[in-house]
């Protein structure tokens, strides 16, 4: 597992004294603010402790001490920023996104393995898994519980229920189908 986590990317700066709009990557805002300070490699390192952290829509505006004027800020524009996973205390049944990646895609019925998660993107109501099968035929889980059965990873498996088509025929034994 890793030990930091992306939590976002500053992308502007908010006004005049150091507040920074950073594009969150989590579920709220509330998870910067209890961990209390963030890092900028995903190796840790040096960290910066959080004066403020409050939610703008997906967005998120932040304050870090020692950022104290628009140019300290402008200047960390487009930095990913990290918290250490000992900091992120997650309430029973939530999962950081990171953890999913790897893990292998089984049919909950079945036990066919349709490949591993190599992305989690968010382009719209629901998260999208990219799965990618062992020829390096990648297709498009949507996330959401009509498909996603279970998320085991503790054992490194997400179970799906696929409805035909999903993995270019693969879930009906069909090879043939598969997309390139």
């Amino acid at each position: 597992m890793q030990e930091y986590l992306e939590a976002g990317k500053i992308v502007s700066t908010h006004g005049v004294r150091g507040e920074m709009k950073l594009e969150l990557w989590g579920d709220d805002v509330s998870l910067l603010k209890k961990c209390g300070r963030v890092y900028f490699s995903a190796q840790g390192g040096a960290c910066r402790k959080v004066l403020s952290a409050r939610g703008q829509g997906r967005m998120a505006l932040l304050s870090l001490e020692g950022v104290t004027d628009m140019d300290a800020a402008r200047a960390l524009a487009g930095r990913v920023i990290y918290l250490a996973r000992a900091d992120a205390k997650l309430p029973a049944g939530r999962y950081f996104l990171q953890d999913l990646i790897g893990c292998r895609v089984e049919d909950a019925d079945t036990g066919r393995v349709y490949g591993k998660i190599v992305e989690v993107s968010h382009p719209g109501a629901q998260d999208l898994y990219t799965v990618e099968d062992e020829a390096g035929g990648r297709y498009y889980l949507p996330a959401v519980p009509a498909f996603v059965k279970a998320r085991l990873l503790e054992e490194g498996r997400v179970l799906v229920t696929p409805i035909p088509g999903l993995f270019g025929g693969a879930e009906n034994g069909d090879e043939e189908e598969k997309r390139p």
